[in-house]
């Protein structure tokens, strides 16, 4: 029985599928399944059912799980203590949102390169709920996201959060000053797709109002932008964001009653995984995020 095994194991286990686990330890799925198939020959029992359309743990594999965890968490451990230079190095596969991708995902990446030159970034930018869903399953090492996560296989470091304010178009305004439903009820609301966090703070603020809003969803800020500066509708924008254009006129920014909730962020990462390379990217996301910083339109 071998570390490689054990590895294989247990990535296999807790992953979508064996193709993702092969990905993340940089495997071919043929080479993954040999090391599984190893253990399971040395072990003298199955650890995974394959008869089905999907590989799931027999009761060997279920009781092996937690030992394997335990004993790949004290390796890295040991690694860890035992290295002359440490740091890290691999690769990290991390999701974000777009607003972090426009402010402070390249300062983020600048210093984690400065400090860890043999650790490849892959950041990948997508809405909350999708990204939750490709760490649980193992294909992102961890996200930065709106909110607390539910699930109970996933832990949330809180590490900021953006303020959002209504703005519109002047042309569409007539003269309007203040967010209303009368306002709702004649234009668009322009917005993220259902998934996205600011999702969270608009069903918050229309909460117990007799609104009826047209949605116009787009999944870019950038389009919506534009689409708020051509009068389509009227829309959340990062707070910096509306002021600035508000400025130089291209929108006016709307008060609202109540006023927006501030969106809380949260670092994501699987429960089980103990690696230093979670720890050390937590507290560099941790001293990087700043929502208000200037926005960097693609």
């Amino acid at each position: 029985m071998t570390l490689k095994q054990l590895e294989a194991f247990y990535w296999a286990a807790t992953c979508a599928s064996f193709a993702v686990a092969a990905e993340r330890l940089h495997l071919s799925v043929s080479s993954l399944s040999k090391r599984i198939t190893e253990l399971e020959e040395t072990l003298g029992q199955p650890l995974f059912d394959r008869s089905g359309h999907k590989a799931v743990l027999t009761d060997a594999g279920q009781r092996l799980l937690p030992q394997a965890r335990e004993l790949l968490a004290a390796a890295d451990q040991i690694r860890a203590s035992m290295a002359e230079a440490p740091g890290l190095r691999g690769r990290c596969r991390f999701g974000v949102g777009e607003l972090t991708a426009l402010t402070w995902l390249p300062r983020l990446i600048g210093v984690v390169r400065a400090a860890y030159p043999e650790l490849v970034l892959e950041p990948y930018v997508d809405i909350g709920q999708v990204l939750e869903q490709r760490v649980a399953d193992g294909e992102l090492d961890f996200a930065v996201i709106a909110g607390r996560s539910s699930r109970v296989g996933i832990a949330s470091s809180p590490i900021g959060e953006a303020r959002f304010s209504w703005a519109a178009a002047p042309s569409v305004l007539h003269g309007e000053t203040r967010m209303t439903t009368a306002l709702l009820a004649r234009l668009p609301l322009v917005t993220l797709p259902a998934g996205a966090g600011t999702s969270r703070i608009i069903d918050d603020w229309l909460a117990g109002r007799e609104a009826v809003d047209e949605r116009l969803c787009c999944n870019n800020w950038g389009a919506i932008v534009g689409l708020l500066i051509e009068g389509t509708g009227v829309g959340l924008l990062p707070t910096h964001w509306a002021l600035a254009l508000q400025a130089e006129g291209s929108l006016r920014v709307l008060q609202g009653e109540p006023g927006l909730a501030a969106l809380p962020y949260a670092f994501q990462y699987r429960r089980d995984d103990a690696r230093p390379l979670v720890a050390c990217l937590r507290d560099a996301v941790a001293a990087a995020v700043d929502f208000s910083a200037p926005c960097r339109l693609p």
